[in-house]
């Protein structure tokens, strides 16, 4: 498969090599392990069940979950051998209904992620197909059934009802990282539809009469196959229970959610009728309200007393826990005269900015498609009068539509200045209109630096410095941050696998720490990636989320065809205005093509350094920063040069020796854990016909990016004179 890669990166990343403005055929990122589909994609707590995976680059898959109380073991046949690709699937009786991470460990390291859903409903997988009244698939309530959609048809269920009991259905999509977009029916015994939901994939029907009921879905566009994977959610509820949604997996923008500390602890309640002023909900300040935009057009109005000269911070979250909403809040003073009274607007609250400029088409070259910023709100009301004061709150995006299930939380509090952090894999910039975007795992070969780009949301007027760094590495690994500087929104952290690094997989975790009114802020920094490979952006929209851990693992004997790192490991010395010249060595791997690469800094404290050539194959270059010019205040300072290249890389890799294919599990200390004695020998045997050996091909151009070791560099006070 094309796996070519999305321009992301803030830098301009564009590869030095001058054949690829040329070559739309050549491949873009070296291979790496992606993990597609899992069927089922789900499981109740407390059963074992087979799960089939399947994927790119997988060899040798050995599945694992992101939480400790979901395992896996590969599936043998009668004769003891493996069945490829799946496995036998353990959940603990009490595990809670949750999505967590599946990922394969393969012989190139850790793939990327799969939502796998768990829940306490009996659960089924749909093995026949359903494309007909007559085959309509029967569903007992409180279960969950797990299938895919068939390309230009629709799948029927069907259920038993009970007169006026009530049905939740809801049609899980979107939120376990499935292409679909559903639509979902309820229909009479004979098909005829009574309920139709095109949006949301829910519906809450009442059962007008004993009997059979119809439950139908489809793609909006009646798209199909693998990726169009959804688990159909049947509950039996009271009339004034609560629903339980079924899990969902977190938006990039989640990342900025408030802590408990950002939610004032006075919790209030809406109470309708608040639509008007007139019907204005009376609140004190701070306090944090729940309401929920009920009624198509429903606009909540609270009122409350503030003096000249307060400040006070507002933020609501409705879209960053999953709701389609686009708050809005409208604050006004309200100015009586007699019996009669006048609005003054105080402040407008719309969306939460993305803390750097995105892409603005989804695949171009000027910035990221991972969205750090929210529909929610997030801004500060500064009172200018005392007396009394209005807020009113809208979803832009319900003018016409009734949802009792978009709910948000208002949250008005003193500041508490602050930040939140998310981090990916920074990504290349081409110049031959490549559209594609893939998910880039933390998969490391020998010798490689993977940059993983910070990006920052402030918080209540947090200004200052953030310092990165990363913990929990395998052995073999170590990384760097390159901080985020005052006022600035964006970092980045390097992580290094030694030429003999072990293979090896252990938990990272990114953090950012920054001194904020005298007390050390230490924020954990989730990672975010596509859930889909994408070939062409402009006919698909790439879709980022985040995931519930950060994997971090070193492949089997396979080096980085480059690797640049500086000539000594010390920290480079100069003293203010003076030009630091730093030698860097590289080492090539393999053959090339073209005759040399552009290199160009990373990190914004020496972003002014002039890209420069490197001739191929060159063992020895050097960096240079001019301090006068560049104007570089004392400090500590690390940074990267980086740059394109195009290897020649085997169509068919290696084989791994089998001592290399044992079982490797995650580890929060850090070491590599090794399977069981015994194991080995029979995973490295399939249930499979043996296959030829595969004809040698001739190697393929692979077009990938190259980021040097962390270049430290101390500059010292000029004397005084």
């Amino acid at each position: 498969m094309n796996t070519r890669i999305i321009p992301t990166a803030l830098a301009s990343l564009s590869l030095g090599f001058g054949c690829i403005a040329h070559s739309h055929a050549q491949l873009v990122i070296l291979p790496a392990p992606r993990l597609l589909t899992t069927m089922p994609m789900g499981a109740k707590a407390g059963t074992t069940v087979e799960v089939t995976v399947t994927g790119e680059h997988i060899e040798e898959a050995q599945l694992q979950f992101s939480y400790s109380k979901v395992s896996a073991v590969p599936k043998r046949n009668a004769e003891g051998l493996v069945v490829q690709n799946k496995f036998v699937v353990s959940i603990a009786p009490d595990a809670t209904p949750q999505i967590c991470e599946a990922r394969v460990m393969t012989q190139r390291g850790i793939s990327s992620s799969r939502a796998f859903s768990i829940h306490t409903l009996d659960e089924v997988v749909r093995e026949k197909p359903n494309t007909t009244l007559q085959t309509a698939l029967p569903l007992p309530a409180n279960s969950i059934c797990n299938a895919t959609t068939t390309t230009k048809a629709v799948d029927y269920y069907s259920i038993q009802t009970t007169k006026g009991h009530r049905y939740v259905i809801e049609c899980a999509t979107s939120g376990i990282d499935s292409k679909l977009t559903p639509v979902l029916i309820v229909a009479d015994p004979a098909g005829r539809d009574l309920l139709v939901n095109r949006r949301t994939g829910f519906l809450d029907f009442t059962a007008p009469a004993d009997g059979t009921y119809v439950i139908k879905v489809h793609g909006l566009t009646f798209q199909g196959g693998a990726e169009n994977f959804y688990r159909l959610v049947i509950q039996e509820l009271g009339a004034s229970d609560t629903v339980t949604y079924h899990p969902r997996t977190k938006s990039v923008s989640a990342a900025s959610l408030p802590g408990e500390h950002h939610t004032p602890s006075l919790r209030l309640s809406e109470t309708e009728p608040n639509n008007t002023h007139a019907q204005a909900q009376k609140i004190s300040l701070p306090c944090t309200i729940e309401g929920a935009f009920a009624t198509a057009g429903d606009v909540d109005t609270y009122e409350f007393e503030a003096k000249k000269g307060e400040v006070w911070w507002i933020e609501t979250v409705s879209e960053r826990r999953g709701s389609p909403t686009d708050p809005f809040v409208l604050v006004q003073h309200v100015v009586k005269d007699g019996t009669s009274e006048k609005l003054k607007d105080l402040v407008e609250l719309n969306d939460i900015s993305s803390p750097v400029k995105l892409s603005s088409n989804g695949y171009a070259y000027d910035g990221p498609p991972y969205d750090m910023g929210s529909a929610d709100v997030l801004g500060k009301m500064e009172i200018k009068e005392d007396g009394i004061h209005r807020i009113q709150i809208r979803d832009l995006f319900g003018a016409t539509r009734a949802e009792p299930h978009h709910t948000y939380a208002l949250m008005i509090r003193k500041a508490l200045p602050d930040f939140a952090l998310a981090a990916w894999a920074l990504h290349m910039e081409l110049r031959n209109g490549d559209r594609n975007a893939v998910s880039k795992p933390i998969a490391l070969r020998r010798g490689v630096t993977m940059a993983m780009e910070v990006v920052a949301v402030r918080r209540d007027g947090f200004e200052g410095e953030i310092t990165l760094s990363m913990d929990g590495l395998p052995p073999g690994v170590r990384a760097s941050g390159l901080r985020i500087p005052a006022g600035k929104n964006v970092g980045t952290v390097l992580i290094t696998a030694d030429d003999d690094a072990p293979r090896g997989m252990a938990l990272g975790k990114i953090l950012g720490c920054a001194n904020v009114n005298g007390a050390e802020l230490v924020r954990d920094c989730p990672t975010a990636s596509m859930v889909w490979p994408v070939k062409d952006a402009s006919q698909e929209t790439p879709t980022p989320r985040l995931f519930a851990d950060t994997p971090v693992s070193v492949g089997g004997d396979e080096l980085t065809p480059l690797s640049i790192r500086p000539a000594e490991d010390r920290v480079w010395e100069a003293t203010e205005g003076e030009k630091l010249t730093i030698p860097l060595n590289l080492v090539w791997r393999g053959d090339f093509s073209g005759g040399s690469i552009k290199l160009k800094p990373l990190g914004l404290d020496f972003a002014g350094i002039k890209p420069f050539d490197v001739p191929a194959k060159t063992a020895q270059t050097e960096v240079v920063l001019e301090l006068a010019t560049l104007k570089t205040p004392p400090g500590e300072y690390a940074f990267s040069v980086h740059g394109g290249y195009v290897a020649k890389y085997p169509s068919v890799p290696a084989p791994q020796k089998p001592a290399e294919l044992a079982s490797i599990a995650p580890s929060k200390a850090a070491s590599t854990v090794k399977g069981e004695a015994g194991d080995t020998p029979k995973a490295t045997k399939e249930a499979t016909p043996a296959a030829a050996t595969p004809a040698a091909e001739p190697p393929k151009d692979i077009a990938d990016i190259v980021f040097s070791e962390p270049i430290r560099v101390r500059i010292k006070p000029a004397a005084t004179k």
